[in-house]
């Protein structure tokens, strides 16, 4: 299968949109793209806004050819009203959806899915629920989780997690898990035993605050055991790239299982790693003494020592 890592928190814009090919069918997972409000007291900077407009035609362009469009919970980094990216792309396809009504937050389940199904009904073939569902198309399996927490709790409702399967290759994306830091979460993973896992990583950008250190030591624990389990391609970036420390992170799980390929999306693509929002003061900062920035990740010297909040 050949899979694309579209747009996500390591390329400079808040998603995690993926697609894949499987030969006889084109499979597109949450095509949204944002940028953060407000980060450390200010608002995207431009070079965050000319990649939020870059990635917008990139998965435009690949949703237009998609067979398949998934949408795994109704947050705006993971589906798109039509502000972006153009409602054409659900023009005739197959939309699997995280259920609208249950296992899901009020803001969701009130709002956001509603509004959202009620544009793309008119549009789209065919429109179904997929929570612990398997659709088989052609040589193509897709298969979903039960419903589980986005993040610890139900607070910011349920995503579901998305395995696609062809030719006996399995790769699982797992939507916004924020880890993953339950056993809830780590079901769907560990019984499907999948080559190449697409996770979201730990919330460390919050960590104390929003997302607690129990958390954090759960995730890199779950983290390791999908390794351990088989899992031979381990992506790691979503939550887990809006802070600079996350190097440290994932330098302490290689240490610890130094056989295993373990990476971000930009680095799986053979992208430098360019940390736009986590470094928005810096962009800022550079911006007004008239300095020339670098984005790439590679030019912190010391990296396990940068401290952003």
């Amino acid at each position: 299968m050949d899979v694309e890592l579209l747009a996500f928190d390591s390329m400079g814009v808040r998603s995690m949109c993926t697609f894949i090919d499987t030969g006889d069918l084109r499979v597109m997972i949450d095509p949204g793209v944002s940028l953060a409000p407000r980060r450390f007291g200010l608002p995207p900077h431009r070079l965050e806004l000319e990649r939020l407009e870059e990635f917008a035609r990139a998965i435009t362009e690949k949703a237009m050819i998609s067979d398949v469009i998934i949408i795994t919970h109704y947050h705006y980094d993971h589906h798109d009203l039509g502000d972006i990216i153009p409602l054409e792309i659900y023009d005739k396809k197959f939309v699997l959806i995280k259920d609208p009504k249950n296992n899901i937050n009020r803001s969701q389940c009130d709002f956001r899915a509603p509004l959202f199904l009620g544009i793309i009904k008119e549009k789209a073939q065919r429109v179904e629920v997929a929570d612990a569902k398997s659709f088989q198309i052609g040589k193509t399996k897709i298969e979903f989780s039960k419903a589980v927490f986005h993040g610890s709790s139900s607070l910011l409702g349920y995503v579901v997690e998305v395995m696609v399967e062809a030719d006996g290759d399995r790769i699982i994306h797992t939507s916004d898990v924020q880890g993953p830091i339950s056993n809830d979460q780590m079901e769907f993973l560990l019984n499907k035993k999948p080559r190449l896992v697409i996770a979201d990583g730990p919330m460390i950008y919050m960590l104390g605050y929003r997302y607690s250190y129990e958390n954090l030591e759960s995730s890199m624990r779950n983290l390791g055991r999908l390794v351990e389990g088989g899992v031979e391609e381990l992506v790691v970036d979503h939550h887990f790239l809006r802070d600079t420390n996350y190097y440290q992170y994932i330098k302490n799980l290689e240490d610890k299982h130094p056989d295993a390929k373990i990476c971000t999306a930009a680095e799986y693509m053979g992208k430098e790693v360019e940390l736009l929002e986590a470094r928005r003061r810096e962009l800022y900062g550079a911006e007004s003494s008239g300095t020339k920035q670098n984005l790439r990740t590679s030019d912190l010297i010391n990296r396990s020592q940068v401290n952003e909040e």
